[in-house]
């Protein structure tokens, strides 16, 4: 199922693309040197278009185009394990949980609701919205699928289950973070400054400023000595040191030793790294497989990588242009596009002078750059906007719901 987009949302991701496109490019302008958030996962695409409103309320399409939920919610997340959090109200706003058919399963009666994870979902009660409309203050806890309590709201901080355990944090300026079981049993106590989730067995967490790994007992794996570490994907995690990015097993041994003025996670068996201000990729030995030419960080999805080439300056100008590499380095695409988004799907969206189409991965255009707006694929269909029209596409390009405003 997808979700309906209107005409006040579209404005909202319209702004945020263009401010995604603007933070690139600023990093793109910038020294290359920052290294990345400490112990944070990537930022995963969602598996729906994001939510939007339709005469100021959510709702559902499928594939064709029928409405199987019919707009009545302010606010409208992602499905997660079968269940989907809604709001309604504005401020307060109250949370509860519909399944795929609509229905409301769990009444709107919590500040804040997550998503499912490994059959739970962290809950908040209490707190006051923010002026940047943020939950402040309240108690998280944890309800099953059937909305019943099974661990107490009593924790500052909660996040979802990851391989058993959740991190929770009490206290505010200093908090301190530890791990419960789903009994909310605490099974590693709080201790720790910052602590992440658990991927392959370890768990990032801050110990008077360094960072380390713990296993799911607490006990220290990996002794805290790193300035960023971030989760482990593909048997290797990312860290930092002295301002250098490597990369560590579980045993903590550097196996790719600090050097890169950035690093990204391994994800297809390569990452990418940057050298001396470009971008390229090393494999799991840390030998350079596709040399540093790039100008931004970048990832294979779908066994291609959207890349960024800056030309020569005109007029006192950078320009960049986007294209598509293989593994190899080699590429499919050449940089011709004002802006690529990763391949989802078979399709991707790519910008030329300012309007928006999707090609596939032979880099033949599908559907022709005419949108203002475009979405990734996600279901077999794609939010667009037209001059202030909104609807959704199939991959032929033919709309199935819309143009509206």
């Amino acid at each position: 199922m997808t979700r309906f987009r209107g005409c006040r949302q579209r404005k909202h991701d319209i702004m945020k693309q263009t401010l995604i496109f603007a933070l690139a490019l600023l990093a793109l302008l910038s020294c290359g040197q920052q290294t990345d958030t400490p112990a944070t996962k990537s930022e995963q695409k969602p598996a729906v278009p994001p939510p939007a409103k339709v005469g100021g309320e959510y709702g559902r399409i499928d594939k064709t185009g029928t409405v199987v939920i019919k707009p009545q919610f302010d606010d409208d997340r992602e499905f997660s394990e079968g269940l989907a959090a809604v709001g309604i109200g504005y401020y307060p706003r109250k949370y509860g949980y519909i399944d795929k058919a609509g229905k409301v399963v769990i009444d709107p009666q919590f500040d804040y609701a997550g998503d499912f994870s490994e059959g739970l979902a962290a809950v908040t009660v209490g707190g006051e919205i923010g002026m940047w409309g943020e939950l402040a203050g309240g108690k998280s806890g944890f309800i099953d699928s059937n909305g019943k309590e099974v661990i107490h709201p009593e924790f500052d901080e909660a996040r979802g289950f990851s391989e058993g355990l959740a991190a929770v944090g009490i206290g505010y300026y200093p908090r301190k973070y530890g791990y419960i079981d789903k009994a909310g049993k605490v099974v590693i106590n709080r201790q720790f400054d910052y602590a992440s989730d658990f991927s392959e067995g370890l768990a990032a967490v801050n110990i008077g400023g360094k960072l380390g790994y713990i296993d799911k007992t607490g006990k220290l794996v990996i002794t805290p000595q790193f300035d960023q570490a971030r989760d482990f994907s593909e048997g290797l995690a990312q860290v930092s040191v002295g301002g250098k990015s490597g990369y560590v097993d579980k045993t903590g041994k550097l196996v790719i030793a600090p050097q890169f003025d950035r690093a990204q996670d391994f994800s297809e068996g390569l990452a990418a790294v940057n050298v001396g201000g470009k971008f390229g990729c090393i494999d799991k030995t840390g030998k350079l497989v596709i040399k540093p030419q790039f100008a931004l960080p970048f990832s294979f999805s779908e066994g291609l990588a959207a890349v960024v080439v800056r030309d020569p300056p005109t007029g006192g100008r950078a320009r960049v242009k986007w294209g598509y590499i293989d593994k190899t380095g080699e590429y499919v695409v050449k940089p011709q596009f004002d802006y690529a988004s990763d391949f989802s799907e078979g399709l991707a969206y790519v910008s030329v002078d300012i309007k928006k189409g999707y090609l596939d991965k032979t880099g033949k255009v599908i559907i022709k750059p005419q949108f203002d707006y475009a979405s990734d694929f996600s279901e077999g269909l794609a939010h667009v906007s037209v001059g202030g029209k909104s609807g959704y596409i199939d991959k032929t390009g033919k709309y199935v719901l819309g143009p509206s405003k």
